[in-house]
């Protein structure tokens, strides 16, 4: 859509050079503004934008005059909230919700893509439509992105506010865009996690996936099983002191990620990845022997006795609780990397375990060693491997499950920027920002196309990763690498345009006290 009464350059994610600027339609508008040097363009947007049509006489200012006005939906006055709140923190304007002066509106528009957004910026108008909750907290993150750094970080800019003019028209291509954190090897209290949230819903990352328990720790109080928490979470790796969300914490989690457009994935991996769960109760292992606490790196060493009726009533109770605090969609079950479990055994637990899913409401995930067993239409496979062909993850594919794809030569953000790189893992290879950046998740895996792709995730697992910096370091710059992998169309994408936009976020994330790594593959 171009803007009424000026003519625009419509640019679809790349960066030339705009044509010859357009002239206003009526002396009664107010004079054009200049961006200030080295404001955010519109083509500066990460993930870059399905389409955007500059107009640079119809940039839009922010003063103590503007207005945030939603439509009388829930969905925009949730949004205008959200914008609201971010803009008063750093201004202290009181952006009050009547319509005067310089107004910036919010409404729904259900002709748009699910979770699209469409941006126009005129000299006396900001107009921010969305398709849904989602869309319109999209748009606001764009918003967002083309004002000063200081405004998310909350602190005061120097000098003027001014949005640039245009129109940005968006939506993603995949639904789901997700990352991982892994709070079972090291423990990250809730203000942690929610820090981290904040940070990933700026590139409008909108699944984050908790891997809740493992070997070293068991992380989610569960009311019918107590010593979970209390023995199974007392440790990490390393022998730190552990530690876990009581229900009411994880429910904070949970809504605070809601309120910013991020749904929640609980993963319980099973039935392998168990020994702090076998810790607590040693019953649920075959032998019935007390087993220690562990804190170590290996797997495949521990897995729940399969045989047991009393198993089935354990996994039963968590999932019911879990999916009881969880309101989003998916319930991440695990199933990767049971090697202490026989073949046949593995396949009777997951079809015992899978209806259970079902049961409490849940569409079952887990990684994509169990796709060997026939899974309902419901279950997402997720593809974790180096391999460019997984003959199961390919049956499920062509049988209709859904695939997540989150490679570990591409994906896996625990892994080292280089080879050089002083820190993260190595088995899959390093991962540079390029190497995140620079693959199709439509044509990775043999077998698997576009229709039956759900999305990217992006996995941070925690054995070398200790504190809220190392998660950032790791994260970042990566995560926004994936975030465009799986937002932008892939004809639109360009790995040369992305190293520049990603390098003036530089200060972005600078200001908002990211401890990013400066990647040496982009132009800091």
């Amino acid at each position: 859509m171009l803007l009424t009464g000026c003519t625009s350059t419509e640019e679809p994610s790349s960066r030339r050079p705009s044509s010859t600027p357009p002239t206003t339609t009526s002396s009664r508008a107010p004079d054009p503004v200049a961006l200030p040097k080295g404001a955010p363009q519109l083509t500066d947007v990460i993930p870059a934008p399905v389409r955007v049509q500059r107009a640079p006489e119809e940039n839009f200012p922010i003063d103590s005059a503007t207005a945030i006005v939603p439509a009388k939906s829930p969905d925009a006055e949730h949004a205008a909230d959200l914008l609201r709140d971010t803009l008063r923190r750093s201004t202290g304007f009181e952006l009050p919700a009547t319509d005067r002066g310089q107004v910036i509106e919010l409404r729904v528009d259900d002709e748009l893509p699910a979770q699209g957004y469409r941006l126009e910026v005129t000299r006396t108008r900001i107009t921010l439509s969305g398709a849904d909750r989602a869309g319109l907290l999209n748009g606001v993150q764009t918003l967002l992105q083309l004002l000063p750094p200081e405004v998310v970080a909350g602190k005061r800019p120097q000098g003027e506010l001014v949005v640039a003019g245009g129109t940005i028209t968006d939506h993603p291509r995949y639904a789901y865009r997700g990352t991982m954190l892994d709070v079972a090897r090291h423990f990250f209290d809730a203000d942690t996690v929610k820090r981290h949230i904040d940070r990933i819903a700026r590139y409008k990352i909108n699944y984050l996936h908790l891997h809740l328990a493992d070997d070293q720790g068991w992380r989610i109080a569960i009311r019918k099983w107590p010593k979970l928490t209390t023995v199974g979470g007392r440790t990490q790796v390393d022998g730190g002191k552990g530690g876990w969300f009581s229900r009411r914490e994880y429910s904070s989690i949970v809504r605070y990620a809601q309120r910013r457009g991020v749904t929640i994935v609980p993963e319980i991996d099973m039935p392998g990845h168990t020994q702090a769960a076998l810790a607590a109760y040693p019953q649920l292992s075959c032998d019935g022997r007390p087993r220690r606490p562990y804190t170590g790196t290996q797997v495949g060493f521990s897995t729940l006795c399969v045989t047991k009726q009393e198993t089935y009533r354990f996994v039963q109770d968590v999932i019911s609780e879990l999916a009881e605090l969880t309101p989003g969609p998916y319930l991440h079950i695990g199933g990767d990397e049971a090697q202490s479990t026989k073949p046949a055994e593995y396949r009777t637990f997951m079809r015992k375990v899978l209806p259970m899913v079902l049961r409490a409401g849940k569409k079952p995930v887990g990684w994509h060693e169990y796709a060997q067993v026939d899974l309902p239409k419901e279950a997402v496979v997720q593809y974790w491997r180096i391999e460019r062909a997984d003959d199961a993850t390919a049956a499920a594919a062509r049988a209709g499950n859904k695939v997540l794809m989150s490679p570990a030569d591409k994906s896996y953000i625990d892994m080292k920027y280089f080879e050089s790189d002083s820190r993260g893992n190595k088995w899959a290879g390093p991962v540079s920002v390029q190497t995140a950046y620079d693959w199709d998740p439509a044509g990775y895996l043999k077998g698997v196309d576009d229709s039956a792709v759900l999305g990217v995730e992006a996995p941070l697992w925690t054995e070398l990763v200790e504190t809220e910096e190392d998660i950032e370091r790791q994260a970042f710059p990566r995560i926004a690498a994936v975030a465009e992998v799986g937002w932008t169309p892939q004809s639109r994408r360009d790995w040369n345009d992305f190293r520049q936009r990603l390098a003036q976020h530089g200060p972005r994330l600078k200001a908002q006290g990211v401890a990013f790594h400066p990647s040496p593959d982009v132009p800091w």
